[in-house]
């Protein structure tokens, strides 16, 4: 997937924002990043809870793999090289909602 795609998969939910974060760019909700893109477009970092890592890491795990933060995971790294919108959408729409507090859009 190229990173004009997947601005416009996570710029498409409610109320989201694109917004420098360090040399990163994230994608915000009410104020909190649900996700990041890497400077070259490659890996996309998203924040969801522990039992949704274990499951995205489980269903797509050519793509998925946790991401640490020093000794904790705080989050999910994904290759976008050959992700599908089938799945990130999904993936994208439950960070979202983790951090907006409202039901998936």
């Amino acid at each position: 997937m190229k990173p004009a795609a997947l601005r416009e998969l996570a710029l498409g939910l409610p109320a989201t924002a694109e917004q420098p974060h360090f040399e990163l760019a994230s994608f915000r909700v009410k104020g909190k990043i649900y996700a990041t893109l890497t400077p070259d477009g490659s890996e996309l970092r998203v924040f969801v809870g522990a039992e949704a890592r274990e499951r995205w890491c489980a269903l797509q795990p050519a793509h998925i793999e946790p991401l640490p933060w020093g000794r904790k995971i705080v989050g999910l790294r994904v290759r976008l090289a050959g992700a599908r919108a089938s799945w990130l959408l999904p993936l994208l729409r439950e960070a979202w909602a983790a951090k907006s507090g409202v039901a998936r859009p």
